[in-house]
């Protein structure tokens, strides 16, 4: 969701919609299968009537297919109020955010992650699978943990 800020624009909400991370496995890579993965996505998220999407990702991988800083689409993280590197904003109908300020309020359905038994115990219901960290996660981390200057 996004609420907005500013005088123009104070108290203004907007339903968006969020999806990711996007993952294909390494042996299907370069394939052009994220790329159909997400223009099936925008499509499918413009038919429920959503006109923005926002995902917090790897810029590399997602820019070539219309996102955007969010410092650029004028939408900050409501937790501080910056403006996340990994944070990616793509207007699925043009001028959708008109412009204004708007703060990102990410959605809730990760919490029940927090709870690490529960996670645990889902995860034993897939076939064993040794868990590392991959470089890309510290990538992520370093995106997400870094702010485009105001």
């Amino acid at each position: 969701m996004l609420n907005g800020s500013g005088n123009d624009t104070l108290g203004n909400r907007k339903e968006i919609l969020s999806f990711g991370p996007l993952c294909v496995a390494p042996q299907y890579q370069r394939q052009k299968l994220s790329k159909i993965l997400i223009e099936h996505s925008f499509e499918a998220a413009r038919n429920m009537g959503y006109d923005v999407n926002i995902n917090f990702g790897n810029p590399g991988n997602y820019v070539s297919r219309g996102f955007v800083s969010c410092k650029k689409k004028n939408v900050s993280f409501v937790v501080d109020g910056n403006f996340p590197t990994a944070l990616l904003v793509c207007e699925l109908v043009p001028n959708a955010l008109d412009g204004k300020k708007w703060m990102y309020i990410p959605s809730t359905a990760a919490d029940c992650c927090e709870d690490t038994d529960a996670v645990e115990k889902f995860d034993e219901t897939f076939p064993k699978k040794e868990k590392k960290w991959m470089p890309s996660q510290e990538e992520f981390y370093i995106y997400s943990h870094s702010s485009v200057v105001r």
